[in-house]
């Protein structure tokens, strides 16, 4: 529970501040039109903070933690999760510099694999803490 809760505060704080730097960054820069750095605190605060906090309250009543994909779920998830918020930064920074880069789209798209797998890894997860709740 200590674990959830620490990564739900983590999330909730990153996603604030990659705000903060979206906004001074995007100033300082005097860039006004669309950039992906736009969405980065959204994607941070629902599936880091809002994700987690779930989370804590399934652990409450359904012990997630201790079902079997939960260590294979925690660490993949996160990875996705990171690595994703990194390439929107860095594909967000590379906006507002008018350059581009050779297959950012491909380690994004990578980063959005694992993330999918953490999200099927938690299902499954899930759906067992529901089985043996239930059955």
């Amino acid at each position: 529970m200590r674990r959830l809760f620490s990564t739900v505060s983590f999330y909730g704080i990153f996603g604030l501040l990659l705000g903060v730097f979206y906004r001074e960054y995007t100033k300082m820069a005097g860039f006004e039109g669309v950039t992906a750095l736009g969405k980065l605190h959204t994607h941070a605060l629902a599936l880091g903070f809002l994700f987690f906090l779930i989370l804590v309250v399934l652990e409450k009543n359904f012990s997630i933690s201790k079902r079997k994909y939960f260590k294979i779920f925690y660490p993949i998830y996160n990875i996705g999760l990171l690595g994703l918020l990194g390439t929107l930064t860095f594909r967000g920074i590379l906006d507002i510099n008018g350059a581009t880069m050779n297959g950012l789209n491909h380690i994004a798209g990578t980063f959005h694999f694992i993330l999918g797998i953490g999200f099927i890894l938690f299902l499954m997860n899930f759906n067992q803490a529901l089985k043996s709740e239930y059955n």
